[in-house]
This record gives C-alpha cells, structure tokens and sequence, in this order.
C-alpha cells in the first residue's frame, strides 16, 4: 500500500520538533505580561535534546566520523542519551551513556531500557578526576573499535540545531512578538542557538539564562546542585555567552517548589530544569510591562523525577518540606538541633586526605563517635558528602595508621535527615544508625547523635 498521501510520518525521526507552546495562566497570574511556555516534552524522546542528538548524528555520518555498526558513546544526565538511542535505535548504532550518581534511577532505567549500557560516575568529583564522567566518557571511547562521542559540550551542531529549528519555531509561533527568551544552559546549546536566531530577527530580544546558584553561567564554582540537567562547572565551547544578556541564579528549593506548582497548577508535568527557567521568568517579568512577551523554555518532563522532586519522602529527608504525615504541632529534627547547645550546631565533617590521627583528635575533642567526610568548603552540598568515618575503626587500625588517610577507613555515608521530618520517626531509625547527617534544602548542617535526640524527646515528653 502506498502511504504517501496518508498523514502517516516515516519513521519516530520525523516526529522531532514542532513542538508547541502553552501561555502559563495561573502560574503568572501576577505577572504584568503574558509568560508563553514552550513545551518540548512533546518530542518522541520527552526533551528537546532530540534536535540536537539527531542534528550530531547527521552531521558525523556525512562527514565520516560514524559508520555502520558503530558505537555512540556520550556522557548525559540523561535526555541527550536519550535522543541518541533513537536516533541508534533507527539507525543500527550500539549506544554507552556515562551519567553521575546524582541522576534519578529513573532516568538510568529508561535508557536501558532502548537497549543502551549505562556507566555511572561519581559526581562530586573535578571534571578531569579520572573518575568523573567526562574522563570516563573518554576512556571508553579510545578503549571502544568504532567509536563515536558527539561531545555536546563542544558539538557546533548542538547550538546549530536550535539555531535552525527551535528558534525559528518561537519566532513563527509568536508572530515575532516575543521580547524575552529564558532558557536553562547546561551544553549552552539552545540558548546559544535560539539566542543567535532571535538576535538577528530583532536585536532587541532579550535572551536571559535561568541558571542554578552554583554553576559557573551564575558565577558558581560548579560545586554541586541537586537540580539535574542544567548549570555546568566548566565552560562549554557550545555556550555563547555574547548571545547572553542576563543571568537569574535560582536555588534548587525554588527550582523544586517551582516544578511542583507548575505540575499541579498547570496540568504539566515538568522536569527540575523546567522549574528553574519559569523560576526565573517569574522573576524577569516583575520588572517588565504588559507589552512584552516572555517565552520561557521547558526542555523535559517530570516522568523522570517521579522518585525525587514528586516523592514527599524523598523531599522531606532532602530538607526540603515536612513530612508528609505530620500535624503542625510535631516536633521536629529542626527543633531537635536548636534543643542542643548552640556551639554544637556547626557541621563536623572530615576530609578523605586528612590523617588519621588528625581525624582522631577532631573526633575526640568534640566527643562524637561517627562523622561524614565530604569536598569541599562550607557550605556543602549533598553531593559532595562521600561517605562518613568510625571512631572505632581508626582507633582500631591506629597502630598502622603512619601513612594512611580517612579514605582509606571510608564507609557509607550516615543516615540522612531532613529538617522538616517528625523527630518521633527518626527514633523508629535508631536500629539502623546512631548518628544521622541533617540536612536543610539539600544541605547538611549538623550531625545528630542518638543520645541528643533521645534527649530532646524527653525534654518534649516532661512538658
């Protein structure tokens, strides 16, 4: 039969782009002007990094660089691993992702399950760390026959596909009435190419990043952030920072708040990134009037995050809500460390190069039998806690300890709590720890020992 003249696409290739855009009504219900979404949930893959992994492909196969029965090899937080293993799936390629350890296991499951192997890395680490997911990515590439690494942080091709599709696709939809653009930029590649598009229809068009606290684009060190997918901690040679005429840092619990509002009040089920650009198109448009148009970009769904942002459990030990079964009148973990004496509050942690009898006379002095070690200067985040450290296990290897450091001795990291939690359930853990890292809004603060939570539960019981 013929299908030509049926409205019937070829293959899933053909699907990418065209996506459509949505006006945020209750969500910028105080804003002065209009806020327009564009919705790139709609492509095959979930993302908008569809256009640029089909874009990297094409252009490798004309020029060489990826032949029949070749291997993609890339490092992603995930979307882009996606569009590649379509683009794979199409095209007979074998596909390895490289991802760090603070992606969803959403988000590994997915694209193993396009038939794709998954290596996972430690995020906490430099990016030239011979562990990182960049070096990683590397490695495999010069150790894989037939390999191919499209490199989105430094693919032209990458920004080149927005340049071609998704920013004449805005300009089109908004009948060139669009006065503001704000995206996210982790590769840069879609703010550089829409940013490059829209400047040259109408210079005037602010192109404006929404950008976690951290990362470099917002003056950051890179340090890491817990909202996955966007900000960086180095500069990609696919971010044109001339496009660029504003940064919005936005921190990861207004990013998540955000993502959530969006998700109930909207009807759209985003992703973490999505939440930090209408964060910051929130904040962009307080100054603006009602003649000015904003179109904010939202690359992925929240399918991805179900085990994060949309689990209260998840978000409560993270420090980022309440528990979700508690009363207004719980006591809780927050209340439990303001109990203690105050000089007891600051963060004790130790680093993985210090010695151990360095680590002993810390231990000692402040009476505390377990510690985290984590990089890093205060305030860390999360991510950066590698593990934590027994007394015990140091005094016990103290008579070879010449030499060695806290990372030798590393263990599992503590039981994490989360401010907001009911103090009542963290006694139900005692079983599994007896010193529990707290932390607020995805930062640990302080470490609490059994005994000063016992404490506080029976000053609160006597009142």
């Amino acid at each position: 039969m013929d299908l030509s003249d049926l409205d019937v696409a070829e293959s899933v290739l053909d699907l990418i782009g065209k996506t459509p855009m949505v006006q945020l009504k209750k969500i910028a219900s105080g804003s002065p002007c209009p806020i327009i979404a564009k919705i790139e949930t709609t492509n095959p893959g979930g993302s908008i990094k569809d256009r640029a992994a089909i874009a990297m492909i094409d252009a490798a196969e004309k020029e060489g660089l990826l032949k029949p029965g070749g291997t993609i090899i890339e490092p992603t937080s995930g979307n882009t691993g996606v569009g590649l293993a379509i683009v794979a799936a199409q095209r007979g390629y074998k596909c390895v992702f490289v991802m760090t350890d603070k992606v969803s296991a959403e988000k590994v499951s997915l694209l193993r399950a396009y038939g794709s192997e998954v290596v996972v890395c430690p995020g906490a680490v430099e990016p030239d760390d011979p562990n990182s997911y960049y070096s990683t990515a590397e490695r495999l590439v010069k150790e894989t026959p037939n390999a191919f690494q499209p490199n989105q942080y430094h693919n032209s091709n990458n920004p080149k596909a927005h340049y071609e599709t998704t920013g004449p696709e805005i300009w089109e939809q908004t009948n060139g009435e669009i006065t503001h653009f704000v995206a996210g930029a982790g590769t840069g590649g879609t703010i550089s190419g829409v940013g490059k598009f829209l400047k040259e229809m109408n210079k005037d068009i602010q192109i404006v990043v929404a950008d976690p606290e951290n990362s470099v684009f917002s003056g950051g060190s890179g340090r890491p952030y817990l909202v996955e997918g966007v900000g960086e901690d180095f500069w990609p040679t696919t971010y044109d920072q001339s496009v660029v005429d504003l940064t919005i840092p936005i921190s990861d619990a207004d990013s998540f708040s955000m993502t959530k509002r969006v998700t109930e009040e909207e009807g759209l089920l985003i992703g973490g990134s999505c939440g930090t650009a209408v964060a910051g198109a929130l904040k962009l448009a307080k100054d603006l009037s009602k003649d000015d148009l904003v179109v904010v970009l939202l690359p992925d769904s929240g399918r991805g995050y179900l085990s994060k942002i949309f689990n209260p459990v998840w978000m409560a030990k993270m420090g980022f809500s309440n528990s979700d079964n508690d009363t207004p009148s719980h006591k809780s973990v927050l209340d439990a460390v303001n109990f203690r004496n105050s000089e007891t509050v600051e963060l004790l942690y130790l680093n993985p190069e210090e010695t151990v009898s360095s680590a002993l006379k810390t231990m000692e002095k402040n009476e505390i039998s377990h510690l985290p070690v984590a990089v890093g200067e205060m305030p860390i985040s999360a991510a950066e806690v590698l593990g934590s450290i027994s007394k015990e296990i140091l005094i016990n290897n103290s008579e070879n300890k010449d030499g060695l450091t806290v990372k030798d001795f590393l263990q599992p990291p503590l039981e994490i709590i989360g401010v907001g939690e009911n103090i009542f359930n963290v006694v139900k853990l005692f079983d599994k720890s007896k010193t529990f890292l707290v932390l607020d809004k995805g930062r640990p603060i302080t470490v609490l020992t059994k005994s000063e939570i016992e404490a506080f539960v029976s000053e609160s019981e006597n009142l």
